[in-house]
């Protein structure tokens, strides 16, 4: 069965039940797991459903922004992108780590660090709890649908502190500039970017010269990209005395 035919069997039968698990579907549709895991990570990408971790679940039109959404796209090339950047992190440094869904994945590659971490995530406190890893939740308002901590409140937090390093999202990145998804959002990047020594931006390919509802900043507020993006932008990055480092 072609993509487009499993397309409209899943989005029908989270219509009728409002989730299924990944077992259920690659029983329902005849094929692998591996190919429903496929599916549901494309579909997701796509706005069409909720990923969860066993499965998906319908789309709720008010609901809004979904933090697991992002997490479950592009998962390989997120998790090379944090290896990487955890190279990057030396004991003692002290870091700030924002709400990027490609962020959160470098929990997994610093846990046994002892380092200090100041975030605005909630998922990657709940991560790095019970770690080697020392954490700083900024104060401020909790975004449930971002699981993130925003507003006025959280950017006088941040200014209180000084850090080594700093690992930031974007929505997305082009030679003119950096662009996120909201001014909250790009608020909270400007903040960490000030007070932080080096700045890296964590980014997929899928990134790399997108230009979103809104610029917030030119390129010098960062110093260095990880990401597997290896076109011809890369150029146009480094001509800007931007680091880039390329992951396999």
């Amino acid at each position: 069965m072609v993509f487009q035919k499993r397309k409209q069997k899943i989005l029908q039968v989270l219509e009728q039940e409002g989730d299924a698990d990944i077992h259920q579907l690659a029983v329902l549709l005849g094929t692998s797991e591996i190919t429903i895991r496929r599916d549901l990570n494309r579909m997701a990408a796509d706005g069409m459903l909720y990923r969860t971790h066993g499965g998906a679940t319908k789309v709720d039109p008010l609901a809004g922004f979904k933090f697991e959404n992002k997490t479950a796209v592009n998962q390989k090339a997120k998790d090379e992108i944090c290896r990487r950047a955890a190279a990057e992190i030396q004991d003692g440094d002290i870091i700030f780590m924002d709400c990027g869904s490609t962020v959160y994945r470098l929990c997994q590659f610093i846990r046994n660090k002892k380092i200090k971490v100041i975030t605005n995530s909630l998922p990657v406190v709940f991560e790095l709890h019970n770690s080697q890893v020392s954490i700083n939740l900024i104060g401020g308002e909790v975004d449930h649908a971002r699981q993130a901590v925003h507003g006025s409140m959280a950017e006088e937090h941040i200014a209180s502190y000084r850090a080594t390093k700093a690992f930031l999202g974007v929505d997305g990145i082009s030679v003119n500039g950096l662009f996120a998804q909201s001014e909250k959002e790009a608020s909270i990047t400007l903040a960490i970017a000030r007070q932080s020594e080096q700045t890296y931006i964590l980014c997929d390919s899928s990134k790399i010269g997108r230009e979103s509802y809104l610029k917030f900043a030119e390129l010098d507020l960062i110093d260095t990209i990880i990401t597997d993006y290896k076109g011809a932008e890369v150029g146009s990055f480094t001509e800007k005395g931007i680091t880039v480092i390329a992951v396999k």
